[in-house]
């Protein structure tokens, strides 16, 4: 199922709601209430993304130390049943090298979310089918350079085909709809936001800007190399005029195409911050959740889901709910006594 021409923000539907009466919201110390999961299932990849990953030196967590699918899917209920969460998605490292993601996006299929994924893309030729018929919603699917050249500087990989043709298979499964992230950096890739523009319109999927941001796994981000959501838009506004359309619950500002022929999402996360209205929370994949993706401290779930002393659903329920209590105003990123997290972004989960 693609989403038809001039779908509005709205797309997909929502899924089905949780029986009212049932939950409790999960509200932090702000007001905010939370029903977004990212949910990390590795931290390995087949990429190694300069701003992600070092090229070389980190260690991959032992397997026993990430949470199988079975874990996986008893947390996720505890968000879903406990506190009506109405959105998960799964990442990495790159999700699709997990070996039985098949399994885990079945089991969490069965819950009553809009069930998402974000990829690379260099292996969704083979699997998008199948990630399809076991209840996935949609892709996204990450993508810096249209140009073979600088996709393997970015990536460190040589795979820029194998990516374009993930994109168009996912597009061919029927998940919908298909967006491409682009991370936008300063003297690298910022020349090519028309050309993705462009490709967006030409292959049907909806590309999405975003800042560049300090989890860089080389510790080389500076505010320099930051490309503001407002610049962005207006360099593709000049080829290809832009209307604003209205604002959804999504962190990215979105714009369509004057013409009718799709849309871009710009995601200002340093230059125009959505702390006040993030209703997100991550758990890596070993099992540790985090209330924000710059947080400086974690809680283990995974203890937790291995106490056989426990009784489980009362003390997930208690853990979750003492880390948002304790989330904070916002990231932080602007202040001078901005902390970077100690974990890379493969670690913590995109």
């Amino acid at each position: 199922m693609v989403a038809p021409a001039g779908t509005s923000t709205a797309w997909p539907p929502s899924p089905p709601a949780v029986a009212s009466g049932t939950t409790t919201p999960l509200v932090d110390g702000f007001g905010r209430v939370h029903r977004d999961l990212r949910i990390s299932v590795t931290d390995r990849c087949n990429f190694r993304c300069t701003y992600c990953m070092p090229e070389d030196g980190l260690s991959w967590q032992p397997p026993e130390s990430q949470l199988t699918a079975e874990e996986l899917g008893r947390v996720a209920r505890r968000f879903v049943e406990s506190f009506g969460f109405t959105s998960i998605r799964l990442t990495g490292g790159e999700p699709t090298v997990r070996a039985d993601l098949v399994d885990v996006v079945t089991r969490l299929a069965s819950l009553p979310v809009d069930l998402a994924l974000t990829t690379n893309g260099s292996r969704l030729t083979r699997l998008a089918p199948a990630l399809a018929d076991a209840g996935l919603r949609r892709v996204n699917v990450s993508l810096d350079s249209l140009r073979p050249d600088r996709f393997q500087t970015a990536t460190r990989r040589d795979a820029l085909p194998a990516v374009l043709d993930g994109i168009r298979a996912a597009v061919a499964a029927g998940l919908a709809p298909v967006k491409v992230n682009v991370v936008v950096t300063r003297g690298f890739n910022d020349d090519e936001v028309v050309d993705f523009a462009r490709f967006g319109r030409e292959e049907g999927v909806t590309v999405r800007f975003i800042e560049f941001m300090p989890l860089d796994a080389d510790r080389r981000w500076a505010r320099r190399s930051v490309v503001p959501a407002h610049e962005i838009v207006e360099r593709i506004d000049t080829v290809f005029p832009l209307v604003t359309s209205a604002r959804s619950s999504s962190p990215a500002r979105v714009l369509r195409f004057a013409d009718g022929i799709g849309e871009v999402g710009v995601i200002g996360s340093v230059t125009e911050p959505f702390c006040s209205s993030c209703d997100r929370v991550r758990l890596t994949s070993d099992g540790q959740l985090r209330s924000c993706l710059f947080a400086t401290a974690e809680t283990d779930l995974r203890a937790i889901l291995r106490d056989p002393r426990t009784d489980l659903e009362a003390a997930l329920d208690t853990a979750i709910r003492k880390t948002i209590a304790g989330k904070w105003a916002g990231h932080g990123i602007s202040e001078v006594s901005f902390t970077r997290p100690t974990r890379s972004m493969s670690q913590i989960g995109g």
